[in-house]
């Protein structure tokens, strides 16, 4: 009878397991999901849930944002006294990366890579910057910027799952002033006013030929992007005509705009992209912090066909991607752009060098650092300060790979050599942003090239680098 009862038992308990089985009940692991180069295409939420479930996230966002910042950074106003922008906004002072509780900069600088990392000393300011969201990533502007564009345009940039992460004291002036290759005597062509789709017009006829009045109104047309388009896939509570090139690079400098390098996979792994300037672009010859482009017209046509959508084409042709005719329309874009000159620098002779006339004691101790024991001028060379190379600076020697809000600190790659001058009118400074001040700048470089530069020595170097 046991015998009996066993088999019955055994046979409902065989069935029922083929019965889960089938509907998709098992005692098995489900399948890891596999990673994805695509953004998803078909959007299952409707718009207004989406929105609600994103605005409710924000305050935790921007709480962890604002906690990471507090940590790593003096986040204090302190302008520098004496020197500003070109058009007069203050310059920040000091050293703003905070150091681990009992460490100095001296301390640090006599340790080695390996002694650093094992001992995890490795400043929270040299490490990779996070996007202020970085699992979602996307185009985030100052407050600033949103305010403007929306007084001319009434375009809102504003987005409703998080906002700018550092204070406008650290950013770039704005609007900045506009210098031309072609009309160096008119000085400042800008008028003080943020150049759009409704002055450009107005304020460079007659100043510009017409191919290059066709690509600067190009430069200001808003065209669909990632997070500011017109379908349920978007950041912004309005339907949005988009973004324009000169929204970022405003008056063809910098606002300090960021959003993720369109060309790195898994999430967690892009790189946060602080906004380079236009200035000097007829200078150089890589584009991209990492993508090595060869002329500023390939960079100009691969933002609209690719980085406007973080690389996928895909999502690019649901939000409505705006694909440049390459003989024209690219070509007069480019043509516009190659026109930016660097701010003037009065006390710099023909060599890009200092006057000895004009110079500072400190600026000239610094010069002589800068072309000597700093070593500063093997990748950036007078007379623009840029050798128009890439380079690796393997920071990942300095600690072990972590996750910081949702970005991989590991190794940054190459990454392509801006120049300098005019670098006072461009903070924050690293492809990331990173770094606050040019102090912390010199902190960063003194300790992963291993310079041993005393204090005055650091203080010259930044005395010299504020009249490039």
């Amino acid at each position: 009878m046991e015998h009996g009862t066993f088999k019955h038992n055994w046979t409902r308990l065989v069935i029922l397991v083929g019965i889960l089985t089938v509907f998709g009940v098992s005692n098995a692991q489900e399948p890891e999901k596999k990673s994805s180069s695509y953004a998803p295409v078909d959007i299952k939420e409707d718009f207004a849930t989406i929105m609600a479930r994103m605005k409710g996230a924000k305050p935790e966002v921007m709480k962890r944002q604002m906690a990471l910042l507090k940590e790593r950074y003096d986040l204090s106003d302190r302008p520098a006294k004496g020197v500003t922008m070109s058009r007069g906004k203050a310059i920040q002072e000091g050293v703003r990366v905070r150091l681990p509780e009992g460490m100095t900069w001296e301390m640090l600088a006599l340790m080695g890579p390996e002694d650093i990392r094992d001992k995890n000393l490795f400043p929270a300011g040299f490490f990779p910057l996070p996007h202020p969201n970085h699992p979602e990533g996307g185009m985030t502007f100052p407050k600033f910027a949103i305010d403007e564009i929306k007084r001319l345009e009434g375009r809102d940039l504003t987005r409703f799952d998080l906002d700018f992460d550092l204070p406008d004291h650290f950013l770039p002036e704005y609007p900045a002033p506009i210098y031309l290759t072609t009309r160096p005597d008119l000085g400042d062509v800008s008028r003080g006013k943020l150049v759009t789709i409704n002055n450009y017009y107005e304020l460079f006829n007659g100043i510009l030929n017409p191919k290059q009045l066709e690509g600067l109104r190009l430069l200001v047309t808003p065209f669909p992007q990632q997070q500011f388009n017109q379908t349920e896939d978007r950041r912004s509570e309005q339907a949005s005509r988009g973004v324009a090139c000169l929204d970022c690079h405003a008056n063809g400098h910098t606002n300090a705009a960021t959003h993720l390098a369109g060309d790195i996979r898994p999430q967690e792994f892009r790189h946060r992209i602080d906004t380079p300037t236009l200035r000097g672009v007829n200078i150089q010859r890589l584009f991209g912090s990492q993508r090595v482009m060869k002329s500023v017209e390939d960079f100009t046509e691969f933002e609209q066909r690719a980085a406007y959508f973080d690389g996928d084409p895909v999502i690019a042709t649901k939000k409505g991607a705006n694909i440049l005719e390459r003989g024209s329309q690219v070509h007069f874009m480019a043509e516009f752009q190659e026109l930016m000159d660097f701010p003037p620098a009065p006390r710099l002779g023909i060599d890009g060098k200092l006057d000895p006339k004009k110079g500072s004691e400190p600026e000239l101790r610094g010069q002589a650092l800068f072309f000597g024991k700093a070593g500063c001028a093997s990748c950036h060379p007078a007379p623009f300060y840029t050798d128009n190379l890439m380079h690796n600076l393997k920071t990942e020697r300095f600690f072990k790979p972590r996750m910081i809000n949702g970005r991989m600190a590991s190794a940054d790659g190459p990454i392509k050599n801006f120049p300098l001058r005019g670098i006072k009118d461009s903070p924050p400074y690293l492809h990331d942003g990173r770094l606050l001040t040019l102090e912390d700048t010199v902190e960063f470089f003194n300790l992963i090239l291993g310079l041993k530069l005393t204090g005055q020595e650091k203080t010259d170097l930044v005395a010299f680098m504020r009249q490039l």
